[in-house]
């Protein structure tokens, strides 16, 4: 078995290439790619700054190929035929590096603004999706547990979140560059989601007064306006709200931009041309790019953030490094689990062969022999304790060798000397025999500690 990460990001991929790789429902796209023979589980993260699916296949190549085709196809189409090939924008992991990465996005690690806290929110989401949708099996899920405790980990244990920050922190420092001071000034928050009830808890903090708030949604609006001061309203004021603001912030859901050329127009007449200062948060944009030749108008995505995101994470770098070796720690311990339960079929056919023999070899004695019925079960129970002592020491070091990056060569040494890849068995030799009576549980590897849910 093999684990898959085919994804892109902020670094590999602009903005407007994600915005139209953004999935509101990956429930239909997880069912269908695990309905296929390819990929035997699946779970898809999708955020403002990322795509990615994480697969576990027994067909690697074969699972690779679906994976960029899942992108280009099933989640782009024809929308993406203006960016060419979009292999060129994607990343491909195997293995361990496809789990480290899992461990490094949950952690924040991998964030354009390194440490933000909703990544592991997002990436919980991701999980749970896929487990109601049974596209998570037991392997990611495991996985996915891990990165739940690397995340708790490196959060507890460093100061990469000493300060907390997020893309709305960016967001208002960059207005905290436009504008000296907030005191005179008026903002215009568009949407009632997290990243702005995190912006407004920002600029009410650096001084900003006169704040309102539109949604799609007026209560949720108002729930946010009660909390911080500030005045809800519905989208169909937006046009006299945009020409009322000095600085507009948004983070909305939907398809099409809301802030378009026409609306933005409007607006400035009606402030007599006074500068409009507009920072889109949004994936798929909620700001129309057309807006950017308006005089008067100046328009930041979050791409356009990148640069503030540096300086931060530059910050956090010695941090990060903590960050990177719990990381490690954690991806080594995964792939120990991941290793012993590699060893689960050879113990269990070990286990199984000795049981045929012994079963076999009791039972031609005993049909020579007259013994009673306690005398059988006698001989059943002292044989049965000789092959679990003979296999006690064999198996226990299996076990423990799996979890090592070599193990697999004592997995192949087993199955050779004790013929356990043999194409003719003799009768009873086979893994369809049974192996009651086999003292101890070796089937399942031990759970090694809990996830963080």
């Amino acid at each position: 078995m093999k684990i898959l990460l085919t994804g892109l990001n902020h670094r590999s991929a602009p903005v407007e290439l994600r915005e139209r790789l953004v999935v509101e429902d990956p429930a239909p796209a997880l069912r269908k790619l695990v309905a296929e023979e390819e990929v035997d589980e699946a779970v898809l993260l999708s955020t403002c700054n990322r795509v990615e699916l994480i697969a576990l296949t027994r067909t690697p190549e074969a699972a690779r190929h679906r994976l960029r085709s899942f992108f280009r196809r099933d989640l782009g189409g024809d929308d993406l035929a203006a960016f060419g090939d979009i292999r060129e924008y994607l990343y491909e992991f195997t293995d361990a590096e496809a789990v480290r990465h899992v461990l490094r996005v949950a952690s924040a690690l991998d964030s354009m603004v390194m440490g933000e806290p909703q990544i592991l929110g997002q990436t919980k989401d991701a999980y749970r999706d896929a487990v109601d949708c049974k596209a998570c099996g037991p392997i990611l899920g495991r996985l996915f547990q891990n990165a739940f405790a690397t995340a708790k980990r490196v959060r507890t244990e460093t100061r990469i979140a000493e300060r907390p920050v997020s893309l709305a922190r960016v967001a208002v420092d960059l207005a905290r560059q436009i504008f000296d001071e907030f005191a005179d000034k008026r903002a215009l928050l568009i949407g009632a989601g997290e990243m702005i009830e995190a912006a407004l808890e920002s600029l009410r903090a650096d001084g900003l007064v006169s704040v309102c708030v539109a949604n799609r949604t007026p209560e949720r609006a108002a729930d946010l306006a009660v909390r911080f001061g500030a005045t809800a309203h519905g989208l169909d004021e937006l046009e006299t709200l945009v020409a009322q603001a000095d600085v507009v912030l948004t983070s909305i859901g939907g398809n099409r931009p809301i802030l378009t050329r026409s609306l933005v127009e409007a607006a400035l007449r009606m402030r007599r041309n006074r500068p409009i200062f507009v920072i889109d948060l949004g994936v798929p944009r909620n700001a129309a790019p057309e807006i950017d030749s308006l005089d008067n108008v100046y328009r930041y995505d979050i791409d356009d953030l990148a640069s503030i995101a540096d300086g931060n994470a530059q910050e956090r770098s010695r941090e990060a490094a903590r960050g990177e070796a719990i990381v490690l720690e954690q991806q080594q311990r995964f792939e120990g689990w991941l290793a012993a339960l590699r060893a689960v079929p050879t113990i269990r056919h070990l286990r199984t062969r000795a049981e045929e023999i012994r079963h076999r070899e009791v039972q031609r004695v005993l049909g020579r022999l007259a013994l009673s019925e306690a005398d059988e079960a006698a001989v059943q129970a002292l044989t049965r304790s000789i092959v679990n002592k003979i296999l006690h020491q064999p198996v226990s070091r299996l076990r423990r060798e799996a979890e090592r990056e070599e193990g697999l060569v004592y997995l192949e040494a087993a199955r050779e000397l004790f013929g356990l890849d043999a194409e003719e068995l003799r009768p009873g030799d086979g893994l369809g025999g049974s192996s009651s009576g086999a003292a101890g549980d070796e089937s399942e590897p031990t759970d090694d500690g809990p996830g963080d849910r």
